[in-house]
């Protein structure tokens, strides 16, 4: 594969005074047409509303800072007003109606993971907006929106012309949206920083996995996804998605070096990547990292809603499951090289912690 892996920064698409929606595009970071993913991010200042939208994609929604209030309408169902904070994880599946609302000093920042297979553009979020200058409102005749809602002419008029915001607007302050209920986000939100840990590696690293066991939503939403601390040049086992799922990562804290091999062995990525990054690993290529000394923290979806990995290193490598005369044969080395090779990384699982003397690696 020729495509371009390089991680990409997102880019401001629009916004005002409430806030700003970026985006990663297709042209720059091709393996989102290539993937059918899409990735976009919602910055909302003090006060800051994001206005109702629907969207021709599934996504998961993963908040990177601040506190705030989102609003989610799931089809035929009432609209539940959860609180959200740095953390937490919400699933959104087709046809889910949001809004977002900061009212902290500290921007609200919201990512946006997602499939696009049934998007409108391969690769791109679109979103529907219910009101707005760009609202669906907008497009029909004051005929039509009367009789819908059974208004007259000028109560139409006003309903549709008044919001002259697009998308993002910002609210003055001291205004009252609707407070968050507790148990709204039962089965929507999961805080990935507070769950109980699936791999937890003293000086190697902690991965929290997002699945329908803890979020069932997912399973609607077809994506699992998890959040990964590398701890200060730790490493992270080389593997692959050996159920044909891509990989796709935002870098959420720190810094790290990555290397992706692909068809006929051949290194198709080597790079620093940084807060702020995205990149896409295809499917069954094999990837690893190495955590700079202030360590890597990233945020994955995975485009099955219960991902399977096989690691080449490590306790749970797959080498550990072949006969020593199949290693023998399969390197072409001698029976003392193979146990010596065997030997290594009995404990350790995924994640490997620095070495006592630092190596360089080619």
């Amino acid at each position: 594969m020729s495509i371009d892996l390089s991680p990409k920064l997102s880019k401001r698409v629009y916004g005002g005074d409430g806030g700003a929606y970026y985006a990663w595009s297709p042209s720059e970071l091709p393996m989102l047409r290539e993937g059918n993913i899409g990735a976009a991010k919602l910055a909302l200042e003090k006060n800051g509303f994001a206005l109702p939208r629907y969207s021709d994609s599934s996504k998961v929604a993963y908040v990177l800072q601040g506190n705030g209030v989102a609003g989610i309408v799931l089809p035929e169902s009432e609209e539940k007003v959860v609180a959200i904070k740095k953390g937490d994880s919400i699933a959104l599946p087709f046809g889910v109606v949001t809004w977002w609302y900061n009212k902290e000093d500290t921007d609200l920042v919201v990512l946006f993971l997602g499939d696009t297979s049934k998007a409108h553009k391969a690769g791109e979020f679109t979103d529907f907006y219910l009101t707005g200058c760009n609202g669906i409102f907008t497009g029909f005749s004051t005929e039509f929106v009367g009789r819908a809602w059974d208004l007259e002419e000028d109560v139409v008029k006003t309903l549709v012309g008044r919001q002259s915001g697009q998308g993002i607007v910002k609210l003055q302050e001291g205004f009252n949206l609707p407070e968050p209920k507790k148990e709204h986000r039962e089965g929507l939100a999961l805080n990935c920083e507070e769950a109980p840990l699936d791999v937890d590696i003293k000086d190697g690293g902690r991965v929290v996995v997002l699945n329908t066991k803890n979020l069932p939503l997912v399973g609607e939403v077809g994506l699992g996804a998890d959040l990964v601390r590398l701890d200060g040049s730790a490493m992270c086992s080389p593997g692959f998605s050996c159920d044909s799922a891509l990989q796709v990562t935002y870098v959420v804290r720190g810094s790290g070096r990555v290397q992706v091999v692909g068809v006929d062995g051949k290194r198709v990525l080597e790079t620093t990547v940084k807060a702020g990054n995205l990149f896409i690993v295809p499917r069954f290529y094999v990837v690893s990292k190495i955590a700079d000394p202030d360590g890597l923290e990233w945020f994955s979806i995975i485009t099955t809603p219960n991902p399977v990995f096989t690691h080449l290193a490590g306790r749970t490598s797959v080498w550990k499951a072949l006969s020593p005369q199949v290693l023998e044969a399969s390197f072409n080395v001698e029976s003392d090289v193979e146990k010596h090779f065997r030997s290594k990384r009995t404990s350790d699982a995924i994640f490997f912690p620095p070495p006592n003397q630092t190596k360089q690696l080619s």
